[in-house]
C-alpha cells in the first residue's frame, strides 16, 4: 500500500527518518562519502521539510518513501528511500510508479551518487536520462537524471 505521509506526525516522521538514515548509510558506503545531507538531518529538519511525501507500507510496517517536489511542468524526486531491511523487493520501484500515476509531468528529475549502482540502475531502467555529472566533494560525483 502506497499514501501519502504527514511528517508532523512525530512518530511517523521519526519512522522516516529511521528509514531514511539506514539508506543513506548505504549510500554513503557505496559512493565513499557520508557527507549526503539527509544522512546528516535531525528529526525537527525533517518534520520541517515541505517536500510532498509518500509511504510505501508491507501490512503495517513503513518500508518507504519518496519525497518530491512540483514546480510547472516538473515533478523533482528529492529523495528515494527504502529500508535495507526490504531492500530489493520492488518498493522504490513501486513508489516511482506511483508517483509517476498520481502527479503525471512531462519532466521527472532525480540524482543520486553516480557509485550508487542499484539507484542508477533503477533510474535507467525507468527511462531516465544523465543530465549532468557534478563533482560534490573531492572525488565524489552526483548524477542527475532527468526523464521526460
Amino acid at each position: 500500500m502506497i499514501t501519502p505521509l504527514d511528517l508532523t506526525d512525530r512518530a511517523l516522521a521519526e519512522r522516516v527518518l529511521a528509514i531514511q538514515h539506514a539508506a543513506y548509510a548505504v549510500e554513503a558506503e557505496l559512493i565513499g562519502f557520508d557527507g549526503i545531507p539527509p544522512l546528516q538531518e535531525d528529526l525537527a529538519g525533517l518534520m520541517a521539510s515541505t517536500e510532498r511525501w509518500l509511504g510505501r507500507y508491507d501490512g503495517e510496517t513503513l518500508v518507504g518513501a519518496v519525497a518530491y517536489e512540483l514546480e510547472p511542468g516538473v515533478v523533482e524526486i528529492s529523495r528515494l528511500i527504502v529500508d535495507p531491511a526490504h531492500a530489493r523487493r520492488g518498493h522504490g520501484r513501486a513508489l516511482l510508479d506511483h508517483l509517476d500515476a498520481l502527479e503525471p509531468r512531462p519532466v521527472s528529475r532525480v540524482s543520486t551518487g553516480s557509485l550508487n549502482a542499484p539507484a542508477v540502475s533503477l533510474y535507467a531502467s525507468r527511462g531516465y536520462q544523465v543530465r549532468a555529472r557534478l563533482e560534490v566533494a573531492p572525488g565524489v560525483e552526483i548524477t542527475a537524471f532527468e526523464r521526460g
